[in-house]
């Protein structure tokens, strides 16, 4: 049955004007953007498929674009929809910061460095400068390493802060292909630095690990040195 043939209430988009969209699915999130399935898929059939094959949304966003355009019923075109859909989320997020919301939730935070790192094919370390309100500063990637590992030299991060002026500090990493587990070299890493912080008078906040599935606040999980 096409997605035209259903109730009004569960057809994606009118459940969306009704309900809002904290109401729909992933898969109906999805097929919104589709916006067309194929002769043998309807739209929601084709996000379900989707995100059964890839994991999930995030997996999907982030996986390469000739591995997208692989699966039936996905073409340029679809792929450019999948794509805009990402660039307006981390827009979006980037405006809002830019005209003073502060990163003062964890939520905020891991939702804005998941959209800036997510994509990223190998080890990248970026920070977060911040002044006393945490209102963001500067973003930026400092190091980029392989595809398991990205070495980080604590001075050029305090330098880097202390130049931009900032009074908090949020470091973040990705781990490309695999969990958001910190490793040991993660805690040690986040431990030298908050002593480095603490030695210049400047305040390190979180550390933030993006994973392939999830992404992990120290700060919120209470790992040390936090």
């Amino acid at each position: 049955m096409a997605i035209k043939d259903w109730h009004e209430d569960d057809r994606p988009r009118e459940k969306l004007l009704k309900y809002g969209a904290e109401s729909l699915t992933d898969a109906e999130i999805l097929a919104i953007f589709l916006r067309t399935g194929t002769k043998d898929q309807s739209a929601i059939e084709l996000a379900r498929s989707l995100i059964a094959h890839f994991g999930s949304i995030a997996e999907l966003l982030a996986a390469p674009k000739a591995e997208v355009l692989e699966c039936h019923g996905i073409g340029p075109a679809k792929y450019a929809q999948l794509l805009a859909s990402l660039e307006m989320g981390k827009r979006y997020l980037n405006s809002q910061l830019k005209t003073g919301s502060a990163l003062n939730r964890s939520q905020v935070v891991k939702d804005y460095v998941t959209t800036q790192l997510r994509r990223e094919k190998k080890e990248v370390f970026a920070v977060l400068c911040l002044d006393n309100g945490l209102n963001l500063l500067d973003f930026s990637v400092l190091f980029v390493g392989g595809i398991s590992s990205c070495s980080v030299c604590v001075k050029q991060v305090l330098r880097h802060a202390l130049n931009l002026g900032a009074s908090q500090l949020i470091i973040a990493h990705n781990h490309p292909n695999q969990d958001a587990t910190p490793s040991t070299a993660d805690i040690h890493l986040t431990k030298t630095l908050k002593e480095g912080c603490q030695l210049i008078d400047l305040n390190l906040i979180d550390h933030i690990i993006v994973g392939r599935n999830q992404t992990v606040s120290f700060a919120e999980t209470g790992i040390e040195p936090f």
